[in-house]
């Protein structure tokens, strides 16, 4: 009997293996690639330990876990985790003392993070943290893989936290999900140098950008600390429930534009007291800056000038109001506006235009950087006349000297001959001299040495005396010439040269010694023989 039950029990043992090594066939024909075991039992679970915030005791994919994470103490460091991926986690780890067990689940993209709060006593707490989809799977990664990921996410998030621009990603509600180094420096030095979670919404930007503006422009936005505004340019970008946004410290850009404005602001309160016009045209040719001188100027409405019209239209309103000169026909006009275009955009040009009212402006057009033209429109009307008025003085004065009968010179104090009359220049056949003392060889040439000139000589090589010189020479034809010799202003002098009037001939009507007239006494003298 016991030999039966040996035999059976034996029986059913070998079975048993049969079994066993049956199904590790069948394991094996279905997963040929998978290893010896189904399942790796020594996968760690992420769990913490912490006494007072203190951590106590942690496994190792815990501890990698921090390791990641930037910050000091790593009960802020996993509180910081938490907050990016369980809004409500703070809260409610804080509220652990009235509830022994908290538990917490929020599904992200394709997983579900499950937090598992325990109060153990004894100020002890422990976290335990997993994910409900992947839960007792065990996933295998190749080291080449792995290494390549922790790189590249290294690399990543050394830079974006040695980048100092503030970046940022927020959820539909504003809440602050992730930020880098720049964007948690500034929270902690807004807030005494502690980290509060959830992380406060440094600048508040519209869900929807302003009237007008594009999706991607930038916005720019003020943020006040310390007593100092710092400006930002803020570019968003939406990544399926969530904002990303990039703000680009603008300082440097604000101080430009804030000096440019007070610059132009100097020049347009410099060109308001200018009396010349000013009309200054972009690359585009239209007005950008005009001053008040070139309203007065060419009349021209404010409204028409405000509202920036382009060159071309400003000066089809210039021909309209007749402030251009009258041209015979609109397409030679227009070549000449062309031509004053392209040379002032070319180089320095200026242009005198005289127009039908009878005012004369001068037109200078200057090329400015980035292809700008300015015009330069000043009235020379007044000056153009006292040119005409001092011309017209010069030739009535060069028209008296020529009609005088004397020679007549001026000379500047350095001998320079200034001016001369045509008398002086036929009575020395025109000779072409320039100073004095070729001049006076020209009277030595044509007169030959005598006392009258040699006296003349020394008056002119001594001090000019307060009072007018005169002699007498030999002119160069032979006859008597007189001279005269005058101090004028300025070290100049004027020097006359005369020829003695010829005796008048007798008239008919000439008086008497005896007082009577040629006809009187002709009929005294037929009195006498009647």
């Amino acid at each position: 009997m016991a030999f039966q039950f040996l035999i059976a029990f034996s029986a059913a043992l070998a079975a048993v293996a049969l079994a066993l090594v049956a199904m590790r066939l069948i394991g094996r024909r279905q997963w040929p690639n998978a290893p010896g075991v189904m399942l790796d039992r020594g996968l760690e679970p992420i769990v913490f330990l912490f006494r007072n915030r203190d951590l106590i005791d942690a496994t190792g994919p815990a501890r990698a876990l921090l390791a990641t994470q930037p910050g000091e103490g790593d009960w802020r460091r996993l509180t910081a985790w938490l907050s990016m991926r369980l809004p409500d986690s703070a809260d409610r780890l804080a509220s652990l003392g009235a509830a022994p067990r908290t538990e917490l689940t929020e599904r992200s993209g394709q997983s579900t993070l499950r937090l598992l709060a325990e109060d153990l006593g004894e100020d002890v707490l422990r976290i335990t943290l997993t994910d409900s989809d992947a839960e007792n799977a065990g996933i295998l990664i190749d080291s080449l893989s792995h290494s390549a990921m922790e790189s590249e996410l290294e690399i990543l998030r050394s830079t974006m936290d040695h980048s100092p621009m503030l970046a940022w990603r927020q959820d539909r509600q504003g809440h602050v999900t992730w930020a880098n180094s720049a964007y948690l420096d500034l929270v902690e030095a807004r807030s005494d140098g502690e980290t509060r979670w959830p992380l406060p919404q440094l600048i508040d930007l519209p869900a929807t950008p302003p009237k007008g503006a594009a999706r991607d422009a930038a916005r720019r936005v003020r943020l006040d600390h310390g007593g100092q505004s710092r400006w930002y340019d803020c570019f968003t970008h939406e990544l399926a429930d969530q904002t990303v946004v990039i703000a680009l410290p603008a300082d440097a850009t604000v101080r430009a534009e804030r000096s440019l404005r007070e610059f132009v602001q100097t020049l347009t309160k410099t060109f308001a007291d200018l009396p010349i016009g000013l009309a200054i045209f972009d690359r585009e040719r239209n007005l950008q800056l005009f001053n008040p001188a070139l309203i007065d100027l060419t009349g021209l409405a404010t409204g028409f000038l405000t509202a920036r019209p382009t060159l071309y239209a400003f000066l089809d309103r210039l021909r309209e109001a007749r402030m251009v000169p009258e041209p015979k026909d609109y397409r030679s006009w227009r070549s000449q506006m062309n031509s004053l275009e392209a040379a002032a955009s070319s180089g320095h040009h200026v242009e005198i235009w005289s127009l039908p009212g009878g005012q004369t402006y001068r037109v200078t057009g200057r090329p400015h950087p980035d292809g700008a033209i300015a015009f330069l429109f000043d009235d020379i009307t007044s000056e153009i006349s006292l040119t005409r008025k001092f011309r017209a003085d010069l030739s009535l004065g060069a028209e008296v000297l020529d009609a005088l009968q004397d020679a007549v010179a001026v000379f500047a104090a350095n001998g320079d001959l200034l001016t001369s009359n045509r008398r002086y220049g036929e009575l020395w056949d025109g000779m072409a001299r320039n100073t004095l003392d070729e001049h006076v060889a020209g009277w030595i040439d044509a007169c030959g040495q005598s006392p009258g000139l040699t006296m003349l000589r020394e008056a002119l090589n001594d001090a000019l005396p307060e009072h007018a010189l005169s002699g007498a020479m030999a002119g160069p034809s032979g006859g008597l010439l007189s001279w005269g010799l005058r101090p004028l202003s300025g070290g100049r002098f004027l020097l006359i040269f005369s020829t003695p009037m010829p005796a008048p001939s007798p008239s008919r009507n000439a008086a008497r010694p005896d007082g009577a007239t040629p006809h009187e006494t002709d009929q005294g003298r037929r009195r006498a023989l009647g």
